[in-house]
Order: structure tokens, then sequence, then C-alpha cells
């Protein structure tokens, strides 16, 4: 069966503090781009272990490495599952701020849970996709979310973005999240992340940010170039996503979205 693993933007990004685990502490609301998705298909096979495929674009990993197989192997170690190929058609950009590695590695737990019928819970579900990455537990439920904690502390919000067109920008350059996180600078806003994006969307320019943004946008002036393309083309909004490198632009007309030079074009 396949399964399709969709991208996600970040609106807003607050960077709170720097946890004694290592991690941060963050606050941002996760939307899904249903528009641009991998896709994973899974089967069972005879024989035991997993047999993967990579297809589309060259993932920057070892394929034994690939969070497809981690989700597997986790599956693995706590109920016993045995013998699936698993096949990534991989069309997401990596090293984009779109979460493409992380709905590929939740997908594949989602599919497996129905293969071989465990009949996993969501919460359960949550909590497994949690120990695979920092946002991978958003695209279980993968509708809008204000996620805190590393991402994996949900609940629902409603926003004011259905039929909104949104266009995509993927500079040609990456951003690790080593690098993201390595210059920026933890503060906890004076208002909340949920009280500006309340606003309506025409103010969310000046108040709802992405802390990555500052040194990511001075290391890399393309980011910010491309930032600056969606705003003078008429978006309501755009920021960069996650950790970046890519860009949004969310627009009111298709027209609008259109005059950016890019593939990824898409009604929420």
């Amino acid at each position: 069966m396949k399964w399709k693993a969709n991208c996600k933007i970040n609106l807003g990004l607050d960077v709170l503090c720097r946890r004694a685990d290592g991690f941060h502490e963050l606050e941002t609301v996760m939307v899904p781009v249903k528009g641009l998705y991998d896709e994973v298909e899974v089967e069972r096979i005879v024989g035991t272990g997993a047999v993967f495929e990579n297809r589309g674009m060259t993932v920057d990993c070892p394929p034994e490495q690939n969070i497809c197989l981690k989700a597997f192997h986790l599956l693995r170690d706590r109920y016993g599952i045995d013998g699936v190929r698993i096949a990534l058609d991989k069309r997401v950009p990596f090293g984009a701020g779109l979460g493409g590695g992380s709905a590929d590695g939740t997908i594949t737990l989602l599919a497996l849970n129905e293969l071989f019928e465990l009949h996993l819970d969501e919460q359960t579900l949550i909590h497994l996709a949690a120990e695979l990455g920092s946002d991978t537990a958003f695209f279980v439920r993968n509708s809008p979310q204000l996620c805190a904690g590393r991402g994996e502390l949900m609940r629902p919000i409603d926003l004011p973005i259905a039929g909104l067109w949104i266009a995509l920008i993927k500079p040609d350059e990456g951003v690790s999240t080593r690098e993201a996180y390595a210059g920026v600078k933890p503060a906890i806003p004076t208002v909340s992340l949920q009280e500006r994006l309340s606003q309506p969307i025409e103010q969310w320019q000046e108040s709802v940010k992405n802390d990555f943004e500052p040194h990511i946008f001075a290391a890399h002036p393309a980011i910010a170039v491309a930032k600056e393309q969606l705003l003078a083309a008429g978006a309501l909004y755009a920021s960069m996503s996650g950790s970046g490198s890519t860009v949004f632009g969310l627009f009111d007309d298709e027209k609008k979205a259109r005059r950016i030079d890019t593939p990824y074009i898409y009604q929420l």
C-alpha cells in the first residue's frame, strides 16, 4: 500500500529556552501542506528484517540510517513485526524546514500499524513518533496544531487560512538543524503565539516571527531575498519555515501566488 507523507510549514516559531537535556523549548504552529508530499510504499515480504528502496531525490544519509527504517526497527523491537519492503519516493526537499523526513518516519509508523494490524491508538502513535524526532508527532494528527516542548506537545488550533494559496521557495542551499540552533537567541515573548495568531492575518507580518530568521538570513542572504520576493508579490504573510531554508508566502489570490517563479504552489 502507498501512503502520502506531506510536508508542513511553521506559522511562527518561538525558541523559549534551552533545556537541561540539551534540547530547546519551542512554541510554534505547524500546518500541513498536503499538495507537496513524498510517497511511502510498505508491503509484507517473506523473510526477516526490512528491505529499503530510495526513489526520486537521493536522501542525504546512508540508506541504513533512513528514518523509515528507524520507524520499522522501533516497531519491530516493541511489537515483533518483521518482513517488510519499504520504498520511499522522495519529492519534498530536505534541509528545507518542511519536515519531509519527519513525515516519512511517522507515515511509516502509521502504515506499519495498519499493515500488521497492531491497533495502536493515537496517543501511543504520538509517543512512538516522538522517539523518532522533534516534529514527527505532528504528522500523526496532520492538522493545524499549536506545538510546544520539542514539538511533541500539541493541541488543535483554528486558523483563518483555509482556501488561501501558498507559494514555497526553496533556495539552492540548505540549513542544518545544528547551524540553526547554534545561532539562535532564546527568549520568552511578552505576547503568546496563539494570541498573536488570533489577530487578522494582515497583522501577522509585524508580530508572528521565526526566531531562526535573523542569524540564518545573515549567513544565507538568498533566503532573505526569497522572503522579500514573496512580500513584493503580494503575500499576506511570508516567513521561513522551521529552521529553513524554505520560505513561504500566504496569498489570498492564486494569480498573485503564481507571480513567484517556483513549482511549489498549492491551495491550503
